[in-house]
This record gives C-alpha cells, structure tokens and sequence, in this order.
C-alpha cells in the first residue's frame, strides 16, 4: 500500500482559507489501512496544536472532529477517521518505499495562496521504509534571489543571477518542524508534517515542489516531484499616510509584524531560521552572534517574528521599493504602500533617534482591495532647529550584509532613502574594496545629485580592502580623485596608511581612521580608563593613528561603533601628549552594525546652512560631538571659549577657576524594559558599544553628566533623561594645562577645550611614555605587512614618530 503525503491549507495571520478546500485530487489519495492507531492520533494532535501556534488553526468542526477521535476506542474506524478529517485538506501525497526513496503525488487540497502572505498545508507521509531523518521540501521557485557580498572587488561569478531566474524565483518554502511536532520523522508508518510556502507575486504561476529525506532519495523518472499550477489571491495595498511632528508630509521607519513563530527552532532560546536571508533581518545588535543561542531569553513580544514584506524575498534593485533584506524594517514616504494579506499586525515605527518610537496595531480585512492607516511621528528633540546637524560619515552601499548579486550593491537613492527615514543630515557613502570597480562609478568629489536643503548624499572613501588595510582603515572625505596616483588596481596601492594620508591631504580631503577601537583592544583586561597597558595593535582599527598623528595628516578619530574604552584609551593619551585630533560619530553600516546609518553619529554645530563644505569645517575644528542620538551635549564653553571657537583654546594663569557649562539632554524610557535591561547588562566589549541603556543609573531614569580633564571623570551631576534641557555648570580649579571635555560615558562625548595655564602646552608623561611604546608594538605587528619596497619608508615614518614622542617625554621632564 502505498504511502500519501499531503498539504494543509492555511493563510497568514487571522485570514483562513480552510473552508476552500475540495477534493478533485482525491484519487490520488488512499486511505491507508493496517495501521497502528495510538501513534497516528497522537501524530494528529500534535499537528492540530502546530497549526494553531503558527496561527493556522483547523475549522472548529475538523478540530471538534478529531479531538472526539481521543475519547474512542482506538480501532481501525479511528485510523480511517483521522484520514478522512485531515486528507482532504492536503495538496500532496508522499510515499517513501523500503528503500528510502521518495515519490509524491497532488492530493486534494484547493492550489490557492496568497501574495505577500504565509499559507500553511499538510504533509502525509507513508513510511515504508521507516526511516527517521528529516523531511525536507524543495522547489527550483524558492531558490535564493540574493546573494550576499563575498567582500570581493567584482562579483563572483558563480553568484550571478539573471533577470529570468530571479522572475522565477518568488516563493518560500519550508518545513515546520519545531514543538509540538519532532524535527524529524518518527518512522511510524503514517504520520503528518506541516510545510509552509510564501508568495511574493500573485496570478496564476505554476511550481515544482519536491521532497527527500537526505541526498540520493529522491525517486527515479522526476517522482519526487509534483508541479502544481497555483492561483496565488492578491494581497491588500495598505497605503501608508505619514505626517511629521509639524504634520508634513515626511518618512519614516516601519517594522511590520504578525508575531508569527514560523522559524522557531526546538533551543529554548534561539528562535532564528536557517536561511541567513531572513536571519540577519531578525537579529539585532544587543542580541549578536546570531549563530549561538542567545544569552538571554527573550519575551515573544519582543522577537521579530513574522516579519513583512519577507526580508529572504526582498531584492532593492528590482522591488518597487528597496528594502533592504537584512533590515527588519522598511521605509515609506507619505503615500506609499506596502501588501499585506489579512490578518493583525503589529507596526512599529519612527525616524531615527531624536523621534519617539511609537506602535500601532493594524487589522486588514478580507474581501479588500486597498486601504490607508494614518501615521504622525512624534519628536522629543530637534537637533537641527538648533543648528546642530546628524551625520554619519561611514555608511556603504556594498559589502559587509549587502548583496553582490543581482546587482554588485544597491544604488544611491536606496541609500538615500535610509539617510532620509533615519533624519541623518549628512550621509558620506564610503566606495571600499568589495565591488570596488562597479560602485567607484558613483564618485564625483561633489554632492549626489539627490541632495537638497535638508539632507546630503555624499560618496567618498574607505581604504578598506586595500593593501594598507591592516594597518587601520582610512576614511577619505571630500577627495576630488579617487585613485591613487600611479595605480590601476587596488594591489597597486600602498601598504601602510601614511602615504595614503598624505596623498589625501594634498588635495583638500579630510582624514581619519575608522572603527577605530578594532585592534586596540589592551593585551591584559583592565577596568581603567585612561589605563597603560598596551593595545594589542591586532586589527584594523586606529592602530596605525599613533605614527601618522605625529605626521599632521589625520583630522579627525572615529567614534561610536566599537568598545568605548578601546576608543577612548588612544585617543585620551594622544590628546594627554599635546595633539589636537578631534572626534567624529560612525556606524560602518552595514557591517559593524546593519541595522541603521547613523546610530552612531555626529552632530556638528554650523556656520551658515548645512552644506558639506560647512560640515567638514565643522568637523575639522571640533565644533561637535559624537553621540548615538539620544543624549546630546551642546553650548560646551569655558570661560569666554566656545567649543570650535578660537581652535577651542583658552590661556590661563595657574589656579584659575574655570566657569564651565553645558547643556545637556537625553531621553530614556521611564522604566527600563526587558531590551533595555539586556543591553545595560552586556560588556563593554559586546555591542551594542554605544547606547544611552548603558548610561542608566541603576533601574532610574537618571543618566550622569561627567567633567573630563586629561581623560579623567573629576566631577559628575545627574540629569533626568526625560527630553528636557538641562543648564549645568562646573567649576574647576585648573592647576596645568590640559583639555576638558563634556561625556555621557558610551552614549555622548563633545571634542575637547585646550587650557593652556601659564603659556604651557599640554604634557602627560605618562601618556607620551605609552604612546612610544604603542609605536613600538605597531611596528612589531604590522611591518610584517609591509611591500618589501615600502618597508624602509615606513621605518623612516615609524622612526619620525618615535622621536616626537621622545621630544614630548623630555618636555614633560
């Protein structure tokens, strides 16, 4: 007798379609005989609890029906009952045979799904050969349609994907295998399994699914296989009415839910699928890495589940709208739309950092075309009416969680839509070494075409990729030539970063290192900041910064995306020895974080109206602070200084009291909820590395305030981060010179004032001491990937560095 397979049918969320089924395929379909029936119903029981955990749930009466089949005697009549209640809302029979291969047949369920939505059927499966192995679904049309970047410098081309195959290439598939079924068969003669398959288009399209229980059981002669013409039901255009703070129109983020555990998997707390596709829109940085179990269990309010439009089927070049397939959310102007089928969802949404996170539940009908739902976004701050304007000057649009394929990155106006839906005023898109030749294109050395009044669309560079790579990424701003003089590959270019520096600042660029506590990590753990102890000068942050510093080529230190006392620990002791390197806000999205531009950021104060011209002034002489948008330092001033004021310099007589001030303002939620309390809890070298939750005094809605001289917290005040301004004012002693600064530890931080007391300079032996031996720990680590042609040069540079900071030490003396 021989085994059937078939499909359940269900649809999304609340909607169902169980009502449609019909059974013109049912002479496919046997009912098996001479089978034991405690194992079957309790197979049955199970499916129908799976079902409505994945918000599937049978018709009350099939349910009612096979729920009275537990109070029977358990006969051959309960065998045939089960049958009769679940075979006809199967799409498909599946027998494997005593030598394990498999041979599936269409069963009796109505071929409908539903675009943009989940439909779920049944699998029944006649094991004649028992076997245990999981059952795995496949089809040709739920292919990847995406590649992510190989970090290659062109496409690989066993990745491309042609306009065809993409075209078909529109559904999900998968098995449902988690509690309170098994993830495998049981080897029971009969049992059923649940499979899921979501549809990007609708119309009439017709699919090849298969199944196999591992590699080479796939029956003879294509049996394994069915292919079904489906008639895939429109989904509902739920337009989008989005109204800012002051009721115009405007953009914004949205997270769109059902809460629908469809990939759950049988670990108490990992609920990720396998396909990173869909992984990486699901994870977020306070719940990093994704593929270990999460170090904290997590409420199922507050998973991602069910996320629409499906983050594995999104492709930006080619959908209406380019969403991102790694990001949760989406963004959608006033008057744009997104397909929904029926049912409840939950929708999340906001505009970056200075807006509130709001939420709001939708319910779509059946029997609909279209329908609207009003948004109006709520600020508690804005930065800009103020003249202080967000930037993120280290974004990119390929590598990292990118696609290389279809296309080798996405293209400017993607880009441009985060920058404008995350309200950053400055976005610099930085070309780098994966896809290096297609996206160089873009380079102009002036403002994308896109940029208006409002917000700025820039593309620079990232020496990333390159051969100086080790030695510390570069971030090249406002370069009016791109390629290196005397190259014509990337392998040509240089392989420590001075030369780089140089040829940068030659032609009007503004310098820095990236993500620069990468590789600074101190070789023995410490708690102390600023502390002594060497980096490990391991990877490719800041680490070459300690030679070029002394050369004068490097404007400014990036901040706000790795370890913070990483970060802070270099560039406290170089300011400690008499540089003036300021700082500037970064995300290197999408790689150390790709779920927004700009949570780590700038704020810049300008001179005018916000242009780039302007906002590298800015930026070069430290009128501004780094910050992750939700607490803000500004009118930073010492006496009668300004901070970018007058080079930030202020002379002084010894045992003057400086009058300080600042004010200060930063929002958290009133109580802490369970994201916050995980992110407080996480190290300071787990990310997120910079968060407002990690300032949080205890379980308070209180943040500290702290007064920074040469590195060190000398006084602190609270503030209630509630949105309101806060006038605080410090006196301060000062004894030597040194540099002040204002910091919300790992959430804000204003570049420096240098008091000089007396005419003197600014000199911590100590510092300098470290700083010299930091160099030496550089060249130890990094010579060895120096052009053999290069390495006397870089020796001449190294050994120019060392000097200066021998100079700074006998000054200190």
């Amino acid at each position: 007798m021989r085994k059937t397979l078939l499909f359940l049918f269900l649809v999304s969320s609340t909607s169902s379609l169980w009502a449609q089924h019909h059974d013109h395929h049912a002479q496919n379909v046997q009912l098996l005989e001479n089978i034991e029936p405690q194992p079957l119903i309790a197979n049955a029981i199970r499916v129908g609890e799976a079902l409505s955990f994945i918000g599937s749930s049978l018709p009350t009466e099939y349910l009612e029906n096979l729920n009275s089949i537990q109070e029977m005697p358990f006969t051959k009549e309960s065998v045939r009952r089960v049958q009769e209640i679940l075979d006809p809302f199967c799409l498909a029979s599946i027998e494997i045979n005593p030598e394990s291969r498999v041979k599936v047949f269409q069963g009796a369920a109505e071929p409908i799904l539903m675009e943009e939505g989940w439909s779920t059927f049944l699998v029944k499966v006649h094991n004649q050969a028992h076997v245990t192995s999981v059952i795995e679904a496949e089809s040709p049309n739920s292919l990847p349609v995406l590649h992510r970047s190989t970090g290659n410098h062109r496409m690989d081309e066993k990745n491309f994907l042609s306009a065809g195959q993409l075209d078909n290439r529109f559904l999900e598939i998968q098995m449902f295998n988690d509690r309170p079924l098994k993830p495998n068969l049981s080897g029971f003669d009969l049992e059923y399994a649940i499979i899921q398959i979501f549809s990007k288009v609708s119309g009439k399209k017709e699919v090849k699914i298969g199944f196999n229980v591992g590699q080479g059981t796939q029956d003879i002669g294509f049996r394994n296989t069915i292919d079904i013409l489906f008639d895939i039901q429109p989904a509902v255009k739920v337009t989008f009415n989005v109204n800012d703070w002051d009721g115009a129109s405007t953009i914004a983020s949205f997270i769109v839910t059902d809460g629908i555990d469809r990939f759950s998997k049988s670990e108490p707390q990992s609920y990720y699928p396998e396909d990173y596709r869909n992984k990486m829109a699901m994870t977020r940085h306070w719940e990093e890495p994704a593929n270990k179990a999460l170090t904290h269990k997590i409420s199922s309010k507050n998973k991602l589940n069910g996320i629409y439009p499906l983050p594995s089927r999104r492709v930006a070049s080619r959908d209406e709208f380019p969403d991102f397939f790694f990001q949760p959310q989406v963004y959608r102007m006033d008057g744009e739309y997104i397909y929904l089928p029926p049912g409840k969802f939950q929708v999340v949404y906001g505009k970056g950092p200075e807006y509130h996170i709001q939420h709001k539940e939708i319910i779509v009908p059946e029997k609909i075309d279209a329908m609207e739902v009003d948004f109006s976004l709520k600020r508690w701050i804005n930065m800009a009416s103020l003249g202080w304007f967000s930037g993120d000057h280290h974004i990119h649009a390929a590598g990292c969680s990118h696609y290389e394929s279809p296309e080798e990155g996405v293209l400017p106006e993607h880009m441009w839509r985060q920058i404008q839906g995350e309200d950053l005023k400055l976005g610099s898109n930085l070309t780098w070494g994966p896809s290096w030749y297609h996206q160089k294109k873009y380079f102009t050395g002036k403002d994308h075409p896109f940029s208006d009044l409002n917000n700025i669309l820039r593309y620079d560079i990232e020496v990333s990729g390159f051969p100086s790579s080790h030695a510390g990424h570069l971030v090249l701003l406002n370069l009016k030539e791109d390629d290196y003089p005397n190259t014509s590959v990337i392998e040509d270019w240089p392989s420590w970063t001075l030369p780089i520096l140089t040829w940068a600042k030659e032609q009007g660029g503004v310098t820095g290192y990236a993500h620069s506590g990468l590789g600074l990590y101190p070789v023995q753990p410490t708690d102390e900041l600023p502390n002594y102890v060497l980096p490990k000068m391991d990877g490719i942050g800041a680490n070459e910064f300690i030679v070029t510093v002394t050369h004068d080529v490097v404007d400014f230190y990036s901040m706000g995306n790795t370890p913070a006392p990483a970060e802070l620990n270099m560039w406290y002791h170089t300011l400690n020895s008499g540089f003036r390197t300021r700082i500037s806000g970064e995300t290197d999205f999408p790689c150390i974080s790709d779920e927004r531009v700009g949570s780590g950021r700038i704020y810049a104060k300008l001179d005018g109206e916000l242009s780039f011209s302007n906002y590298m002034e800015a930026l070069k002489i430290g009128r501004s602070y780094v910050s992750d948008g939700f607490s803000h330092l500004i009118d930073f001033q010492i006496n009668d200084v300004v901070l970018g004021d007058n080079n930030s310099e202020l002379k002084v007589k010894k045992n003057t009291v400086l009058d300080i001030s600042v004010n200060a303002a930063a929002f958290l939620s009133e109580i802490q909820d369970e994201i916050g309390s995980i992110i407080a809890s996480r190290g300071e070298y787990q990310s997120p590395y910079w968060h407002i939750e990690r300032a949080r005094i205890g379980n308070s809605r209180k943040i500290p305030i702290e007064l920074i001289v040469n590195g060190v917290s000398v006084e602190k005040q609270e503030i209630i981060a509630d949105g309101n301004w806060n006038n605080l004012k410090f006196d301060f002693p000062i004894e030597r010179s040194s540099w002040i600064a204002i910091r919300v530890y790992a959430s804000a931080h204003t570049n420096p004032i240098f008091v000089l007391v007396d005419g003197n300079p600014i000199r911590e032996k100590a510092s300098a001491e470290w700083c010299r031996k930091a160099i030496d720990k550089c060249w130890e680590m990094k010579s060895v990937g120096f052009k053999k042609e290069e390495k006397e040069a870089a020796k001449m540079g190294y050994d120019y560095a060392r000097k200066v900071f021998d100079d700074i030490i006998m000054q200190a003396d």
